[in-house]
């Protein structure tokens, strides 16, 4: 059985993963996905989480922590490479975001301060007119930090 990958370009219906089943069309579909964030160094990295974002491995080899938030997963592995940092990199979707930059600040955090035309982060957070509409939301409010390797984290809120 051949199995192809199909994109938005390839017809009406296909592709979109807002209307996309989980059929024999589109095999990433029934897949998870899961985030790979780099490390330099692998136990400062264990340390910020644990500590900082009050998060543990559920599992680890050599080289790498597997994490998990309600059903999804992500993974810290050790890279001679450097996160960029410049984008979000992960995103954490929270009920309560005023409530969680302000207890991630107690123990330290550093949210982005952003100030440009139109997108601006008052207190750490930015309000986000139209986001996702999607998920059934008006907009998101969002806010973003670095963790210990550098790579650029971020917590939103959906509006309703």
């Amino acid at each position: 059985m051949e199995h192809f990958l199909y994109f938005a370009s390839d017809g009406p219906g296909r592709g979109h993963s807002g209307g996309m089943d989980a059929d024999d069309s589109n095999i990433l579909a029934r897949g998870r996905v899961a985030t790979r964030l780099p490390a330099q160094d692998l136990e400062r990295a264990r340390r910020f989480y644990a500590e900082t974002l009050g998060l543990l491995p559920v599992d680890e080899r050599p080289g790498g922590l597997l994490y998990r938030c309600g059903d999804t997963e992500f993974v810290l592995f050790r890279s001679t490479g450097a996160a960029p940092g410049t984008f979000t990199q992960m995103g954490f979707t929270v009920d309560d975001i005023e409530t969680v930059v302000s207890q991630l600040k107690e123990r330290g955090v550093v949210f982005e301060d952003v100030d440009l035309p139109g997108f601006r982060t008052e207190g750490g957070i930015a309000e986000i007119e139209g986001n996702y509409p999607s998920k059934g939301a008006r907009g998101e409010r969002g806010a973003w930090f670095h963790d210990s390797e550098g790579n650029l984290l971020g917590i939103g809120e959906p509006v309703r």
